[in-house]
């Protein structure tokens, strides 16, 4: 199980969110919105960290942390044959370096490119809130 933290006042950011929980069913994601701050505080994840861009963690080992652009990548590699496209995205010269200047930009200007929501969105299938995840999740990284 992996742990997305993406920003749930962004309209780009919560449609990606969406397609993702259509397609995966919480079997292999679950999601919490960067303003949830006691999530945030249960990962050890700060505001400033997620200026820096959507968050992935891996719940088996939550030392493994992915962020920005690498999170969209491992994402993607993750999906059913996303890991031959992400190979094939590495493999281009240039492509990769390219990629990571555009997430950039769209991160840095998310608001003004597609809007900001009234509301945080709350995924269908949340980060987990049970004690055993509590627990799981305060063990120091």
């Amino acid at each position: 199980m992996y742990q997305v933290i993406y920003d749930g006042n962004c309209n780009l950011c919560v449609n990606l969110v969406k397609l993702l929980e259509n397609f995966d069913r919480g079997e292999q994601f679950v999601y919490a919105p960067m303003q949830d701050q006691p999530t945030l505080d249960r990962f050890g994840i700060t505001p400033q960290d997620c200026e820096l861009g959507m968050i992935l963690i891996n719940s088996e080992a939550p030392e493994q942390r992915w962020q920005g652009s690498a999170a969209a990548e491992e994402i993607s590699r993750l999906l059913p044959s996303g890991k031959l496209f992400v190979e094939a995205y590495r493999r281009l010269p240039g492509i990769k370096w390219m990629g990571d200047r555009v997430y950039e930009q769209v991160r840095d200007h998310r608001y003004q490119l597609f809007g900001k929501r009234s509301t945080t969105y709350q995924s269908a299938y949340p980060t987990c809130q049970s004690d055993t995840c509590k627990t799981y999740f305060s063990k120091p990284l």
